[in-house]
């Protein structure tokens, strides 16, 4: 039996930024949260990015600063992702529970991992996540019953391909139904393919992994993203990439004071 996904739902949320913009082909950015503080999910929110991952993975995010970032982050409407730390069944349900407009799930190697994931993430009969949290309609703007009818078809499911054997199973990752988004971790990829980070950008063999996952994605019908430096890489990666993911909120601080600095101190 078919369900409607997050490519071919009739379902219109307005709250669903992230959704609505990759069904309208529109190059939406998002960037990486790694700091607990809602202040900081604010900020970030209002820059006019349209999603933010919160950084479960490799951030210093908490239960309890992931909860009160997805209410931050929505409220300025703009979607919130969760990075959980590993593909485990408990996270998904819990990243799902703040209201979370999707997951992104790392190191997804082989078909049973992607299977694995839509089964946690999708209600019955699609899969096998529960229900008891009161709190996903308040960053969807519904109440529980529609956020229910709805959260199969509307939630986006992304899985990270970051090593050599997710490239060697992409086909087969990409083949499972519910999965809606790949996003490449180049460094991840880097290190497992070439042996070091970063990648120059230019080795054949990765080049031709990257290829491959695009390639796939568009086969099976599947949106794609990577992450981006800078607005500039971001804006070439745009061209291959239906999203980008620019930066990080810890690298974004460290950097700015580290350029400044330098301008500073050399005029002394």
């Amino acid at each position: 039996m078919s369900h409607s996904s997050a490519f071919t739902t009739a379902v219109h949320n307005p709250r669903l930024r992230l959704l609505n913009a990759l069904r309208t082909n529109s190059s939406p950015i998002m960037t990486f949260i790694g700091l607990p503080s809602t202040r900081v999910a604010q900020l970030v929110a209002s820059t006019g990015v349209d999603a933010i991952i919160i950084d479960c993975e490799h951030g210093h995010i908490s239960d309890d600063a992931m909860h009160n970032a997805v209410a931050a982050i929505s409220s300025q409407d703009v979607s919130p992702l969760v990075r959980i730390t590993m593909n485990d069944p408990g996270l998904i349900k819990r990243a799902l529970d703040t209201g979370a407009h999707g997951i992104v799930v790392p190191t997804i190697n082989t078909a049973t991992d992607a299977r694995n994931v839509v089964q946690s993430a999708k209600f019955p009969p699609q899969g096998l996540r529960g229900q008891g949290s009161a709190f996903p309609g308040f960053a969807f703007g519904t109440d529980i019953p529609t956020y229910m009818k709805t959260a199969n078809e509307t939630l986006l499911t992304c899985l990270q391909i970051e090593t050599q054997l997710g490239v060697e199973n992409i086909d087969a990752i990409c083949a499972i139904p519910g999965v809606d988004v790949l996003f490449i971790g180049p460094n991840d990829l880097a290190l497992s393919i070439l042996g070091y980070v970063p990648a120059k950008g230019d080795e054949p063999e990765f080049v031709d992994a990257i290829v491959k996952i695009v390639t796939a994605a568009r086969k099976y019908k599947k949106w794609i993203g990577r992450l981006s430096n800078d607005g500039t890489l971001a804006k070439e990666h745009l061209k291959v990439f239906d999203t980008v993911a620019l930066g990080y909120d810890v690298r974004a601080i460290q950097n700015w004071y580290m350029a400044e600095l330098k301008v500073a101190r050399s005029l002394l």
